[in-house]
């Protein structure tokens, strides 16, 4: 299926799969990229000689399309070239566009896209050169940037920018990827479907956790703000059951992870996801999930997801600018 944002990056489906963090493993990137879409990871929280190994490790697995995404503005510009090289898609998300960091990273022969939540945010980020706009509704998952629902932000962004725009928040199935596409959109960027595959990085009870999880168990909330994010704006959905079992501890540290081959404690109201090998309290850290929550029913490799989710694309969407069915 072509779309202006496929013919762009040079991927074969208009999916776009979010970055997670420590949840968007190179495995997942990698299932993903293989199967059409484009395949994301994080910058944060890597050293810049592991993320450099880690991105050429991706790109001697996978021919196609992968992404770095990008959420600090102190981002050092030789490490961005050195990304930028790496990767057809540099992926920057929760600070105000930089003109100067867009035109470092194309400088090194990447496409540069930037997440918004706002019309104000798109338009600043194609002033500032990008090649593609995300638009986040605030039924997104993980860390939310706007407060508008996303149909309506959507339907304003196409109308302000020229460029291709992705779709992001609460997009789990054939049918949101549908109304989406329908309303204009170039593709969509979806996470919280590709949280669940036996690809990510999330531990066993996360995956759980979401495969259970009804439609009406998020909420956006500060009670995870203890993340370089959160420094600005507090906000993320979760599963509202990691908000309540937090509320029932009374300790300082929830629990731990592996990080660089030692144990570190997860305090309180931490950032950081219960991924694999996470021990302690799982259940009251951050379970990032999207407002679609309940139309993810099991765990699948990701390469299925991405088949289904087209397959189910093809039986929802009507004409393009129409809305799918009831």
């Amino acid at each position: 299926m072509q779309t202006p944002f496929t013919e762009l990056v040079g991927c074969s489906v208009p999916i776009q799969q979010a970055p997670m963090g420590t949840v968007s493993t190179p495995d997942l990137a990698v299932a993903v990229a293989d199967a059409g879409g484009v395949g994301t990871v994080s910058a944060l929280g890597l050293r810049p000689e592991a993320l450099l190994r880690l991105l050429d490790g991706m790109r001697g697995r996978s021919s196609g399309v992968l992404a770095a995404n990008v959420v600090t503005p102190d981002v050092d510009e030789a490490l961005l070239t050195d990304v930028a090289k790496r990767v057809r898609l540099v992926d920057f998300f929760w600070f105000d566009p930089s003109p100067r960091l867009v035109e470092v990273a194309h400088r090194a022969g990447a496409l540069v896209g930037w997440q918004v939540g706002s019309v104000a945010e798109a338009r600043a980020a194609v002033d500032a050169g990008c090649d593609v706009v995300t638009v986040q509704g605030v039924e997104a998952g993980g860390h939310v940037r706007g407060s508008e629902p996303l149909l309506p932000l959507l339907r304003e962004v196409l109308d302000a920018v020229e460029v291709p725009v992705l779709a992001a928040g609460g997009i789990t199935d054939g049918r949101s990827f549908a109304e989406v596409m329908a309303a204009g959109a170039a593709g969509a960027r979806i996470g919280t479907r590709f949280l669940a595959t036996t690809e990510s990085g999330a531990s066993p009870a996360y995956k759980q956790a979401v495969v259970d999880a009804a439609d009406d168990s998020t909420v956006v909330t500060d009670a995870f703000a203890v993340c370089p994010l959160c420094a600005t704006s507090p906000r993320a959905r979760v599963l509202r059951a990691a908000v309540d079992r937090l509320a029932e501890l009374d300790d300082d540290v929830v629990g731990t992870v592996s990080m660089g081959g030692a144990r570190v404690p997860v305090p309180r109201g931490s950032g950081l996801p219960p991924v694999t090998g996470a021990e302690g309290h799982l259940d009251a850290m951050a379970m990032y999930a999207g407002a679609g929550v309940g139309a993810v029913t099991d765990v699948r490799p990701a390469a299925e997801v991405v088949a289904e989710l087209m397959a189910e694309l093809e039986r929802w969407q009507p004409a393009r600018g129409q809305s799918a069915p009831p």
